[in-house]
């Protein structure tokens, strides 16, 4: 099955995460939630391509707990039900961790279920919103999580994912034999504004659609990264 190159790189441990040295650095403050074990209910927020979901994975590995992932986009109080049913047997005998993503997308009465759910402890909520949690999430909710905000990348964090991107050979593109030019690597680290995600997708899209030249090289120049990304 094909996987985005994008999922292809996402870290799968702390220290592999990029830009969030505020809240993941040794000695801050999640960190030392995510290594003592001990994870309340919490809320990340900010932008698209700041590894919210990235963290939540994380946390279910090193915490040995099973991991259920809903968009709140789509999701209904009747699949929070079906989490629940599992509690309790083979299928989650650590607790459960629901990640929700785009929480600010539940109405008033599923965030209502949903805080019901989550009181007795067995459910332990990682919500995500690109949203102000302080307005568009539950208050009682948002009172009973601890709140992190996730920021941008800076561009040069984003410029080393787009080079590991082009040339690891284990999980990004070095098996096409590409390279990047120094002003397209430039370029996508600009536009991308700190969203890791489509900086990676436009290298995939570039190594993928460009045709070799007479080197038997890929080669990534400023104009081939124009096409493959777009401005917001």
């Amino acid at each position: 099955m094909y996987q985005p190159l994008a999922d292809l790189l996402r870290p799968t441990t702390l220290d592999e995460v990029y830009g969030q040295e505020h809240i993941l650095g040794q000695g801050a403050v999640l960190r030392r939630l995510i290594d003592s074990g001990n994870i309340p209910n919490m809320i990340f927020y900010g932008p698209s391509g700041t590894g919210k979901t990235t963290v939540a994975n994380i946390i279910a590995k090193q915490t040995n707990r099973a991991l259920y992932k809903l968009n709140a986009t789509t999701a209904s109080t009747s699949d929070i039900k079906e989490i629940v049913a599992q509690l309790d047997t083979f299928m989650a005998p650590n607790g459960v961790l629901l990640y929700l993503d785009e929480i600010q997308s539940f109405n008033k009465k599923q965030q209502q279920s949903l805080l019901e759910h989550i009181e007795n402890g067995k459910i332990t909520l990682i919500a995500s919103t690109t949203e102000n949690p302080y307005f568009e999430v539950n208050g009682a909710l948002s009172s009973r999580s601890t709140i992190f905000e996730l920021k941008p990348l800076s561009g040069e964090d984003v410029r080393t994912l787009i080079m590991r991107a082009v040339y690891d050979g284990e999980k990004g593109m070095g098996m096409y034999n590409a390279q990047i030019d120094d002003d397209a690597a430039d370029f996508l680290a600009d536009v991308a504004e700190g969203d890791a995600r489509r900086a990676l997708s436009a290298v995939e899209l570039g190594v993928l659609t460009t045709e070799p030249s007479e080197d038997g090289k890929i080669h990534i120049t400023r104009e081939i990264a124009q096409e493959c990304i777009q401005r917001r």
